[in-house]
């Protein structure tokens, strides 16, 4: 890595800290309730409407259900303004009916915070459909998994009560005290530089040169054309005119961010200058990403009572990511090897001179490129300022593998925590086995309840990964979509369902997903990835919050050191990354090898 980018990565840990020590403070008082009494006298109107008040506690059952119940009505809302958002205001370019399948495996993207996106939102979604769905339930999503890891928080804290707070004060309080006011703030910095906030019909405007191309030729049923070996016949056509998207896009883009939601107003996502326009957008949206997971490690150290245990968290999660970044950025920076200056093509060797900059904004670079791969796929947001898929086999490989750790490293808004913190009661029981004595993690003890169900929670999204790309390989609707055969196209796949299981939303963009067999089989990854994970964390919050804390002892090993960071980060390591191993051989590392040959 060059001075230049190890600058940026200083800069940009340096800024996250200072940015996420107060907010820190903030969400430890929104999972505690100590609000200011202002607020609270806001709220209550809504609690008495809703049949509910923050002194009902749930059980882990309940607020699983309420859960379950609330994100279920989501998903058949943002289904029904697509169907029909023909018929609805809000719709100056006309955009018809989004198709059945289309529509189901969006609205399960958007609810479980996956915000995969199998079509062109400026080319499909109206003004109506891009607010009123899309952005809604960016909001909600990431509420819901905050309200999680609050309720995980309180398990860990509890003495032997059983309730880990109301699900329905957790969504208000964390959607109206936390997610809108850093939405509108960062919303107005964007549109301050250059991201376009309007509700103005799509422009045309004049080129400044007359473009030439071809277009399948009609004929008069406006079907098209095709020759005798079926073939589509085309006719040559010119323009001088290009049609510009409009719409509510710094809005939507805040949030899209600080949710670690992902899913872009336009289909380029942060790649496009209307998104994403420059290198200070560009480092405000790194930002935003890993805001509120780093916050949220504050936050758990106050709420458990140890900031240390906080500190330990973060600490583990900053290593890995800064690993994945070392080994990123010099792989895009290397190049290709196949368009050396003695290649064939003098444009493409003078752009490989420089490092790897196809399918990368000019005015980002390759550093700031593949840092916001990083950032986007280690936390669950999925947003893309470059495309994944034109990266090296190896810079490819380090955003795949960054999901499939399970997105803990800082991870999505609450999962990310929640995630680590179950490999955290991993780590603390295989090191109780190594020592010989029941294992604790604050206070509380782990015994086989406890780990049946972080077995379940760690298994569930490699399982979906691994069958859905089997099967997409097997089946011939699988192997139609892709682009690329050999391992690209492998690895293609693998991205696809490794996205769409660990709720992340990127892809290797060569796979042809916007299918009925993609949109359906990669639905349910994302709903299972999402809920099967959420389900057995909540049941451990309430397993632990039923147990006493216990005192600490001399016995006792502390999890708040260098010693419990290196095991927390080997077990992150050798449990969520082995299952992979075979999947990454036949993909990146095979064409790793194939662009690097007799090295």
């Amino acid at each position: 890595m060059s001075s230049a980018s190890w600058g940026l990565l200083a800069l940009y840990l340096g800024v996250l800290l200072l940015a996420a020590w107060p907010l820190g403070i903030w969400l430890a008082r929104i999972s505690s309730g100590r609000l200011p009494g202002w607020m609270q006298r806001l709220e209550a109107p809504l609690y008495r409407l809703a049949g509910t008040s923050p002194d009902k506690s749930m059980n882990w059952w309940q607020y699983a259900l309420a859960l379950l119940a609330f994100n279920a009505v989501g998903l058949l809302a943002v289904y029904a303004l697509q169907r029909f958002q023909a018929v609805l205001p809000l719709n100056p370019a006309g955009m018809a009916a989004v198709s059945p399948d289309s529509a189901f495996n969006t609205a399960i993207s958007f609810v479980a915070n996956t915000n995969w996106q199998g079509y062109g939102g400026e080319s499909t979604m109206s003004y109506l459909t891009q607010m009123l769905a899309l952005a809604v339930q960016n909001f909600l999503s990431a509420a819901t998994g905050i309200a999680v890891v609050f309720a995980l928080f309180r398990g860990f804290a509890a003495r032997a009560t059983g309730a880990i707070g109301n699900f329905w004060v957790d969504v208000t309080r964390i959607t109206a005290w936390l997610l809108v006011p850093l939405s509108l703030v960062f919303a107005l910095l964007l549109a301050g530089n250059g991201v376009i906030q309007n509700f103005d019909a799509y422009k045309d405007v004049g080129t400044l040169e007359t473009t030439s191309y071809q277009q399948p030729k009609t004929g008069p049923d406006g079907q098209p054309l095709t020759d005798a070996q079926g073939a589509a016949v085309m006719e040559d056509a010119r323009t001088s005119t290009q049609t510009l998207a409009m719409g509510p896009v710094a809005s939507q883009e805040a949030i899209k961010l600080l949710g670690t939601n992902g899913g872009g107003f336009f289909n380029a996502n942060s790649a496009h200058p209307y998104e994403n326009p420059n290198a200070v957008t560009n480092f405000f949206q790194m930002l935003a990403i890993f805001l509120i997971p780093a916050a949220l490690c504050f936050a758990f150290g106050r709420e458990v009572g140890d900031r240390r245990q906080g500190w330990a968290v973060l600490a583990a999660m900053t290593v890995m990511f800064v690993i994945a970044v070392v080994a990123i950025v010099p792989a895009e920076q290397a190049g290709n090897p196949l368009l050396s200056p003695l290649g064939v093509d003098q444009l493409a060797s003078a752009l490989q001179s420089g490092g790897n900059m196809e399918g990368k904004e000019m005015r980002f670079g390759i550093t700031a490129s593949a840092l916001f791969a990083v950032i986007t796929t280690a936390a669950s947001c999925g947003a893309v300022n470059a495309m994944h898929d034109s990266f090296t086999p190896l810079g490819g490989m380090v955003p795949l593998v960054m999901m499939q750790l399970g997105e803990v490293v800082f991870g999505g808004t609450g999962t990310g925590l929640y995630g680590m913190l179950v490999f955290a009661i991993l780590a603390v029981f295989i090191s109780g086995l190594m020592i010989g004595r029941t294992p604790e993690y604050l206070g509380k003890k782990i015994e086989a309840h406890e780990m049946k169900l972080t077995s379940i929670a760690i298994l569930v999204t490699p399982i979906l990964v691994l069958a859905g790309t089997a099967i997409a390989v097997l089946a011939g609707a699988g192997r139609a979509g892709v682009a690329n055969p050999g391992a690209h196209g492998f690895s293609e796949i693998l991205y696809a369902f490794t996205s769409a299981a660990n709720n992340n939303g990127s892809a290797f963009a060569g796979l042809s997903a916007n299918t009925p067999f993609y949109n359906t089989l990669l639905g349910v990854a994302m709903w299972l990835g999402r809920f099967g994970v959420i389900v057995p964390v909540l049941a451990i919050a309430g397993s632990l919050a039923a147990k006493k804390r216990l005192p600490v002892t001399a016995g006792t090993m502390p999890t708040h050191g260098p010693l419990f960071v290196m095991l927390l980060i080997g077990t992150v390591l050798l449990v969520g990354l082995l299952n992979y191993v075979p999947a990454l051989a036949l993909g990146p590392v095979v064409e790793h090898l194939m662009l690097w040959p007799g090295q």
